[in-house]
């Protein structure tokens, strides 16, 4: 039985090149600090329910324009889904390379999920298990929810400023 879920689960590596290669090639600037704090505080609080076979990420994008959400924190998630898929990085120079995990049929359970709404993108990542193993990455469409799911957004005041956040040329 253990075998025949895992034949299902595909894997497929991309480049994930910058619109301008020279981005790419570029190295650190001086006048971008080594960190940084963008001070702001919660406007409020949102939980949302998801309920089964509904696609999370689409969930996500629907919720963030009903709500007009444009920059959010992605505090918590719980639950389960009936199949997932999910990118990681995999490697370790410019320009970076994404590996795509994607199992449709895998029933796994959602321990965690985190990431940010940023001008209305959503940018989440999960942490998923079965009885065999934890695994996760960057949240992608086809992870449907199983029993239920449940995700928790702070919704940030407006002014701040997250343009730069998931910026891999801003270095």
């Amino acid at each position: 039985l253990a075998t025949a879920a895992l034949a299902q689960e595909t894997r497929h590596e991309t480049v994930n090149a910058a619109p301008n290669p020279a981005d790419d090639a570029k190295g650190l600037s001086a006048n971008v600090p080594d960190v940084y704090a963008i001070p702001t505080e919660f406007a409020r609080v949102l939980i949302l329910r998801f309920k089964f076979d509904t696609d999370l990420l689409a969930g996500l994008e629907k919720m963030a324009k009903q709500q007009h959400i444009q920059n959010a924190v992605i505090l918590a998630g719980a639950g389960s889904v009936r199949g997932y898929q999910v990118h990681q990085v995999s490697n370790r120079t410019f320009p970076s390379k994404n590996m795509f995990v994607k199992n449709p049929t895998a029933a796994a359970d959602l321990i965690g999920m985190n990431g940010y709404i940023m001008d209305g993108k959503i940018h989440a990542h999960v942490t998923l298990a079965n009885p065999e193993k934890a695994f996760g990455g960057h949240l992608e469409p086809g992870t449907t929810v199983f029993t239920f799911a449940i995700v928790t957004i702070g919704v940030l005041k407006d002014g701040a400023d997250l343009s730069h956040l998931d910026d891999k040329s801003y270095r």
